[in-house]
């Protein structure tokens, strides 16, 4: 399994230069973990930059995917990560799903660099 952080998710998107990289990448939909906070924060993003029909659409495609609501057990994983590793709340959601789901996280996320199970593809100038 993978989970594709929200940061990602944008670049792939947008096809941007860093999106070209993050696309070879994504899994197959069975294989693509996608968290409620990601879910969320792609409804915002989507909705702000390029309207709600596109949200729309975006969201419909990752209910075919594996989602997975925030639960109590994650939510106190998250609490300790946010302490370990000082990542914000929403990161830190991010990153216990992928724990408890044994899935690596692919990210152009700074913030997750250098932590075990993640794939960091950096963003390419633009």
């Amino acid at each position: 399994m993978r989970l594709v952080d929200t940061s990602a998710w944008i670049e792939w998107l947008i096809a941007s230069p860093t999106g070209k990289s993050v696309d070879v990448a994504i899994p197959a939909r069975a294989g693509w973990l996608v968290p409620t906070i990601v879910q969320l924060e792609l409804a915002k993003w989507l909705a702000r930059e390029v309207g709600e029909d596109k949200a729309d659409q975006v969201i419909a495609f990752t209910l075919k995917c594996s989602v997975v609501p925030l639960d109590t057990k994650i939510a106190l994983a998250a609490a300790e990560i946010c302490s370990k590793h000082k990542l914000a709340t929403a990161d830190a959601v991010v990153y216990a799903t992928a724990l408890e789901y044994k899935a690596d996280l692919l990210t152009c996320d700074a913030h997750f660099r250098g932590l075990p199970g993640v794939t960091f593809v950096s963003k390419t100038g633009a």
